[in-house]
């Protein structure tokens, strides 16, 4: 049976899972068939050029109309949206695959978990790094005690896109639409992650945010925006099981266009890798050794006997075709997906935690 879409954006996001749905046919044939019907935005004359261009068969502006008609909504507009799309596409039981941060405050995520409780269809929220070769290879062997009993865990997002001071303003630095700045933006991916990596669950925090410009150009040339939200976030961790755990994100790190790197470390063995680099990850498996750089190209890999020939690298792109694959096999089945909203309600209650934490100074309790 085929599966209609309808997708809420154009911009990077909406581009990624535009992709993603092309590609399903020819390395996932046996994924549900999907139609791109309709693609929703503010402005109708640029929805129908990304309409045409991402291949939707038309666009709207009118999303309660584009609701009446498929099966799944792909919401990748700003957070600020993201609440009332998906709420109301769960009320109709239209699946729903939102993208992260879940939503701008711990509340409307809450109201976004509860809509989808009551609701029949599948509801997910999209970190598409769990999705990577490297981390589907690391939880296997953590999973499998190959570690033995994890410690700690570092992770950091780093990317580099704000260090002009001259970069123009966007809806990302504004704390009414993003909710958070590279902690919402960086950390919710390495928050997930991580949690996904130990399946554990965060249970106190401690954190540092900081803005280093308060003022910014505004995208069309008159005068400034003010900046409020936060361009880099420091996280310490405390999981349930007794690992711990440094989280660090920022949109201001110099010389790192996009560079998020995950180091687990356990008394019996460790394990290192990018998930945005997903050709390769590096194992210690004994304590006297050191890494040693394993090839998840090769027969046996995540996701190897999808794409190409060993050795022929994938790229970034990758993981959200897997996610896609996933999320369609589990609207055709009716089956729960994971991350679901509850996860990402959970990771949106450790980012509130940290907001209190860095402001008052002190541990919290998520």
């Amino acid at each position: 049976m085929t599966r209609s879409v309808a997708l809420l954006g154009h911009g990077f996001a909406a581009r990624a899972h535009a992709n993603a749905l092309a590609r399903l046919p020819m390395f996932f044939p046996d994924a549900p068939s999907v139609e791109r019907s309709v693609l929703v935005g503010r402005d109708p004359d640029r929805a129908a050029a990304a309409a045409d261009r991402l291949g939707f068969a038309r666009a709207t502006t009118d999303l309660d109309g584009a609701l009446a008609d498929v099966d799944a909504l792909y919401v990748a507009a700003p957070n600020d949206r993201h609440a009332a799309a998906s709420t109301a596409a769960l009320d109709r039981d239209v699946a729903v695959l939102c993208e992260k941060p879940l939503a701008p405050t711990v509340d409307a995520a809450e109201r976004m978990a509860r809509a989808a409780d009551r609701s029949g269809a599948v509801a997910g929220t999209a970190f598409n790094y769990r999705f990577s070769p490297p981390t589907r290879a690391a939880r296997r062997l953590i999973s499998a005690g190959d570690l033995g009993t994890v410690r700690r865990v570092r992770a950091h997002y780093l990317q580099d896109w704000l260090v002009d001071p001259d970069a123009p303003w966007s809806w990302r630095l504004d704390a009414d639409r993003a909710g958070s700045g590279a902690l919402g933006d960086l950390s919710a991916h390495s928050v997930d992650l991580v949690s996904f990596l130990l399946d554990d669950r965060v249970e106190r925090v401690a954190g540092d945010l900081q803005t280093v410009v308060d003022e910014r150009p505004a995208p069309d040339g008159d005068g400034t925006r003010p900046v409020t939200v936060d361009d880099a976030a420091t996280v310490r961790a405390r999981f349930a099981g007794g690992a711990r755990a440094t989280l660090e994100a920022s949109r201001v790190a110099t010389g790192h266009r996009n560079t998020h790197r995950v180091a687990v470390e356990g008394d019996e063995g460790a394990v290192r890798f990018d998930p945005g680099q997903p050709n390769e990850m590096a194992v210690c498996r004994d304590p006297t050794d050191g890494f040693e750089t394993v090839d998840l190209t090769d027969p046996g890999g995540p996701y190897a006997d999808r794409w190409w020939p060993p050795g022929h690298a994938l790229g970034w792109e990758h993981a959200v075709v897997h996610e896609s694959a996933a999320f369609l096999d589990c609207v055709a089945a009716g089956e729960p997906f994971r991350p679901s909203f509850a996860d990402g309600l959970a990771v949106q209650r450790v980012l509130g935690a940290v907001e209190r934490a860095a402001a008052e100074g002190s541990w919290v309790a998520v």
